[in-house]
């Protein structure tokens, strides 16, 4: 505090915005270990090109909206929270639908309120509510072009990861019924496979992404140049410009700027929407999504009684 007296009004304010800006890099690092270290191979593909993969963002890059809202819904629809919640979602689903691009102030709220309530539950039953919200609500919103990317990929040899700030139990179940090697996700800690509510390092989001492939591509001996990043949204920066071939899919006025500054690939998978949607049948016989997930993405702990609605 007298160092802050001492620097005066515009001195103090630089301090703290360095050390907020000091601790949004420690936390996106946490983050990005956490979901890499937890981050399981469901189906590699042959060992025809084993240093070069691909990374795939979720929302609007490969499922069409947020698929935290999809997830919301599916959850409120068997009464695990009320419809305040679930509205104050949806407006951020309306706004993300409307501009085309992500909000992180309606995006982030729209993951808060729907996951709050996890802490004290089961991580094996939300996987199970996982598997069974995807192929209700989400497998006819996945973008046919964007999975016919990441199938060029597969059948190249090279391994196919999606990373989103979605839980890691949600984006592994989206992985495995679309063929794909694994995901990162959002990572929050679990004691003896139930919610503590206490978030590990925070949403992989931004810099947090590109810490989590960093984190990844290094255990698993991938050359980060000879690998491809996709994604919609500026805020992926990070983590496209980690790549030695980054590509935007979908992209927000901001990125598609800067991919025309950099000469990236463009993909707009938009127009004509009924043409180049899928629906993805469910996949036979699936089990547990990924051995030695420890933990899913919870914000703070909330009591199920303290939910209005």
């Amino acid at each position: 505090m007298r160092q802050l007296r001492e620097q005066g009004p515009d001195g103090a304010r630089a301090l703290r915005l360095r050390r907020s800006a000091r601790l949004r890099r420690e936390q996106a690092a946490l983050a990005g270990a956490a979901s890499a270290a937890v981050a399981t191979v469901i189906q590699a593909p042959p060992e025809a090109d084993p240093t070069a993969g691909a990374f795939f963002d979720v929302d609007n890059t490969l499922i069409r909206g947020a698929s935290i809202y999809y997830f919301a819904r599916g959850l409120a629809a068997r009464k695990m929270f009320g419809p305040r919640d679930l509205a104050r979602i949806a407006w951020g689903q309306v706004a993300f639908r409307l501009r085309g691009a992500e909000n992180s102030g309606h995006i982030d709220a729209a993951r808060e309120a729907a996951l709050a309530f996890v802490a004290g539950h089961k991580v094996a039953d939300i996987v199970s509510l996982s598997e069974e919200i995807f192929d209700e609500t989400m497998a006819d919103r996945v973008w046919e072009g964007t999975r016919a990317l990441a199938q060029g990929h597969l059948r190249a040899g090279q391994r196919v990861w999606l990373v989103t700030a979605t839980p890691v139990e949600l984006a592994t179940v989206i992985s495995q019924r679309l063929g794909l090697t694994g995901a990162l996700g959002t990572v929050a800690e679990s004691v003896d496979g139930v919610y503590t509510g206490r978030l590990v390092g925070g949403l992989l989001h931004g810099e947090a992404k590109a810490a989590a492939v960093a984190s990844l591509a290094e255990r698993e001996g991938l050359d980060l140049a000879r690998c491809s990043a996709y994604s919609d949204s500026s805020n992926d920066l990070p983590m496209l410009q980690l790549a030695g071939h980054p590509n935007a899919v979908n992209p927000d006025a901001e990125l598609r700027a800067e991919a025309r500054r950099r000469g990236w690939p463009v993909h707009d998978f938009r127009s004509g929407r009924k043409a180049t949607l899928v629906a993805l049948p469910a996949a036979a016989g699936v089990g547990a999504v990924a051995g030695g997930i420890a933990a899913g993405l919870a914000f703070h702990r909330r009591h199920r009684r303290g939910i209005r609605g």
